[in-house]
């Protein structure tokens, strides 16, 4: 097993999970999404927004260190711009699993971030979907996972 496919089965592996950047929106974001199909799957999901305190019936939160409870993982959606802070409160908050969204651009992700994480002792998944694992896995997310592995995509 790949390093990357362990931390996959590491993450999926988690009971609670928050998602930074989940929207209030009606256009939905990609983190609404995500946070749904967990909660369908039996996962505790807390969206994470400092400008919303409920989302898609679900509490919010302004950062992940403002959750009242233990959090396992931390699915980040935000623009690259506010990872930085998004890892640090997840630090405060002693998470040890992060996944940053991100396909073929930057998506999520940040250096300075991920950085941070590695120096602090927290793992991270630098690029993909947790929907390209998370079953039942629908027809594009497996499209999506096979042409991420063909140009080396899912390594990290």
């Amino acid at each position: 097993m790949s390093d990357y496919q362990q931390k996959v089965e590491d993450f999926l592996n988690s009971k609670s999970i928050a998602f930074a950047g989940a929207s209030r929106s009606k256009d939905k974001n990609v983190a609404n999404g995500i946070m749904k199909k967990f909660s369908e799957n039996g996962y505790k999901v807390f969206p994470v927004n400092p400008h919303a305190t409920e989302i898609d019936g679900f509490p919010c939160y302004p950062d992940v260190k403002s959750i009242p409870e233990k959090i396992d993982a931390v699915m980040i959606s935000t623009k690259p711009i506010h990872s930085l802070k998004v890892v640090k409160s997840c630090k405060e908050a002693s998470v040890e699993r992060i996944w940053f969204h991100r396909s073929f651009g930057d998506g999520s992700y940040s250096k300075e971030a991920a950085d941070f994480c590695n120096v602090n002792g927290i793992s991270t998944i630098e690029n993909g979907c947790p929907m390209m694992f998370l079953e039942p896995v629908d027809t594009f997310h497996k499209c999506f996972k096979h042409v991420l592995k063909f140009f080396g995509k899912l390594s990290k």
